[in-house]
């Protein structure tokens, strides 16, 4: 889902990286407020296990590949805000270090997984895990936001491309969403087999957030 260079035109992409560097802004200005003296080591061990598990691609239809995206999981861990920091280095060092997504489009990768994918993923989570209540309510929670995340993140990304002439909406849409829901499936297994595992072994670290 990370798009290259070129394949937006300069207004899509100049607008996408003003939208995501307000984010950014919101999202450290939030965090500075939210954030306790555990939080902050644990941003780091979720950047780095985040960074790690994107590199790993696991196959779906048609000899295409997908990869875990992690901002539901980030989310319910650290907060959206926090979260969506977190995300935002990731796509930046992978942009600037190992040419995964274009300079130009940084901007609507970051909008794309790292605000949308992660801070809308959110409030889903959180709303199916109060209408369920527990820990059954919460593992849902995390499974259902985690796949809408990701196509949700496909739908933004289709109509940038949309926009910049790329390829028709018509076109892009049903080819990304299809492929993403089949993604999406990967991300709610992964994430919810962390969570399960968090749950089992430090629930205290969902406590302030989960």
């Amino acid at each position: 889902m990370h798009i290259p260079d070129g394949f937006l035109n300069a207004e899509t992409w100049v607008t996408m990286d003003i939208v995501a560097g307000l984010g950014i802004v919101y999202a450290i200005r939030k965090t500075k407020t939210s954030l306790g003296e555990r939080q902050i080591p644990l941003m780091g061990v979720m950047a780095a296990f985040i960074f790690a598990a994107q590199m790993l691609n696991f196959p779906i239809a048609g000899g295409t590949s997908g990869h875990f995206i992690g901002g539901v999981m980030a989310a319910v861990l650290l907060g959206p805000w926090a979260a969506t920091l977190v995300m935002s280095t990731i796509f930046i060092v992978q942009c600037l270090l190992f040419q995964d997504g274009g300079l130009t489009a940084l901007g609507a990768n970051i909008f794309n997984m790292g605000i949308i994918g992660t801070v809308f993923g959110y409030y889903i989570y959180r709303g199916v895990m109060i209408s369920f209540g527990g820990k059954k309510g919460l593992l849902w929670g995390v499974g259902i936001a985690s796949w809408l995340a990701v196509v949700l993140a496909a739908t933004f990304c289709s109509i940038e491309l949309a926009f910049s002439g790329t390829v028709p909406l018509r076109a892009a849409l049903p080819a990304m969403a299809g492929v993403h829901a089949l993604i999406g499936v990967g991300e709610a297994i992964i994430s919810v087999g962390v969570i399960r595992l968090i749950l089992k072994a430090r629930p205290d670290l969902l406590q302030r957030y989960g």
